[in-house]
């Protein structure tokens, strides 16, 4: 039996990459598009996967990585839909109401999830047990990979709201997040990074305070990460995590404040090997939702 092919959306806030992929993962074509309104976005969508649909080959499935928070239990009624976002014109949205004309199989998960999946299966996170990837743009997120299954109770995690330690006299930023304040999205996201300097950490004169603040925070999550869920590795990505010195200032800090509390041969001196970067890079998160793709068209007995 020939399998079919798979689609696949990778939904951020600022972009859309839509994509058509071989069920090995290869990408047969893709595009961006603007992250609009739903109704100018989503049936550019549709229209992209029938016209591809027309020039590959049938689709038997569709996976989609999305920006949230979303529903992501396949047994309840708002599976599939985004909650209260703060990306205006969005909550409400469910995605598989969207591609319902398309007649296929729909699978839905966070963008974090999609991208730790993507990374467990031929990235940074291949051969291990439990992965935690943890993205660091304009918000930060968290995706628990155990065998290849995302961790989660009734929703998906939210690690990004986490609170960390906060010295005011250091750092009075008092931080963005319009929930919380200084929680660590607060704090150290791209976006709380532009309102306390106005520009990147990699475009700062002089970055070094700037870099030890945000590795100092970061390394308060990935301490907990360690504790809660001892994953046998983290991989850290996102636009923030490309600022030199950043990563290094991560793995220092989280050693530190593990303070010689856990001994394992995961956690290798000065945890190189232990907290790494993307191997996928900037296509861990479609390369996910090429997977969930995979996954809806099985689960529903067809050929993908």
């Amino acid at each position: 039996m020939t399998l079919a092919l798979v689609g696949a959306i990778e939904a951020g806030g600022t972009k859309f990459v839509v994509a058509v992929a071989q069920p090995g993962g290869a990408i047969l074509e893709r595009v961006r598009l603007p992250t609009e309104a739903p109704g100018q976005t989503m049936p550019q969508v549709v229209a992209f996967f029938r016209a591809a649909a027309a020039r590959h080959g049938p689709l038997g499935g569709i996976g989609v990585g999305s920006f949230g928070p979303i529903g992501t239990d396949p047994g309840a009624a708002g599976y599939g839909t985004i909650l209260h976002t703060p990306k205006p014109g969005w909550a409400g949205t469910n995605y598989r109401d969207w591609l319902a004309p398309l007649g296929l199989p729909v699978a839905v998960d966070t963008d974090v999830n999609a991208a730790a999946l993507g990374e467990w299966l031929a990235g940074a996170g291949q051969g291990v047990d439990t992965l935690a990837y943890t993205t660091v743009g304009t918000g930060i997120g968290t995706g628990v990979i155990h065998r290849g299954r995302p961790l989660g109770g009734f929703g998906h995690y939210e690690a990004g709201h986490i609170r960390v330690a906060h010295d005011r006299l250091r750092d009075p930023f008092g931080g963005v997040c319009p929930y919380h304040g200084d929680c660590l999205e607060g704090l150290a996201s791209g976006a709380a990074i532009m309102a306390r300097h106005g520009t990147g950490l990699d475009r700062l004169a002089d970055p070094a305070e700037a870099i030890a603040l945000v590795g100092g925070y970061l390394a308060d999550l990935a301490v907990n990460l360690v504790l809660l869920h001892m994953p046998d590795r983290l991989i850290f990505g996102g636009g923030v995590m490309k600022a030199p010195g950043l990563i290094a200032t991560l793995r220092r800090e989280t050693e530190r404040r593990l303070g010689g509390y856990l001994v394992h041969p995961r956690l290798d001196p000065g945890l190189e090997r232990y907290i790494v970067g993307p191997g996928l890079g900037d296509l861990a998160g479609i390369t996910g939702a090429i997977e969930l793709g995979c996954r809806a068209a099985r689960e529903a007995g067809g050929p993908g």
